[in-house]
């Protein structure tokens, strides 16, 4: 996967981010920690690289969210999957 594309799907990812409204406590400090994440992601030249914490935000997320938001848990399920055969 380039970069180009990784950036791509991280900016989708952000916008699925953004559309996310009614959440509790626990979900919107998952989405800023994500948000976060995703930005230092994106700032980053070649060779962009995850941490286990924000793997371990990013299954939270998917965790939290599964039965209130099918959609964001779809996309972050799918940035998971990508960022895992990336080598990321």
């Amino acid at each position: 996967m380039t970069d180009k594309n990784l950036s791509k799907l991280l900016e989708q990812l952000h916008d699925e981010l953004g559309k996310v409204d009614a959440v509790d406590d626990k979900g919107r400090e998952l989405l800023r920690s994500l948000d976060d994440d995703i930005r230092k992601l994106l700032e980053r030249s070649e060779g962009a690289q995850t941490d286990e914490s924000m793997l371990e935000r990013l299954q939270d997320a998917i965790d939290h969210f599964e039965i209130t938001h099918p959609n964001l848990t779809s996309a972050l399920s799918h940035m998971m999957t990508i960022l895992s055969n990336a080598g990321i």
